[in-house]
């Protein structure tokens, strides 16, 4: 895993341990806790998965520039 997979593992995991804390430190009752554990594991999950998608996206526009670069090169040197 490179630098920036690992630094967006390491503030994902952040924001939810930190989610997670303040949620069971809050002075609620269990069903409501239990909810708001739920409701907060949902958004981390979707946001998570938005930022993969993104990060995959630009992953794939940059596989693209790089073949577009090679085959200029190959066209070059052809």
């Amino acid at each position: 895993m490179n630098n920036t997979g690992k630094i967006l593992t390491a503030v994902a995991a952040g924001v939810a341990a930190g989610a997670i804390l303040g949620i069971l430190f809050a002075p609620d009752k269990g069903s409501e806790t239990r909810r708001k554990i739920n409701e907060q594991g949902k958004k981390i999950a979707h946001n998570v998965k938005d930022s993969f998608e993104k990060g995959k996206e630009k992953l794939n526009g940059l596989k693209e520039d790089i073949a577009k670069t090679v085959r200029e090169k190959a066209e070059e040197f052809a």
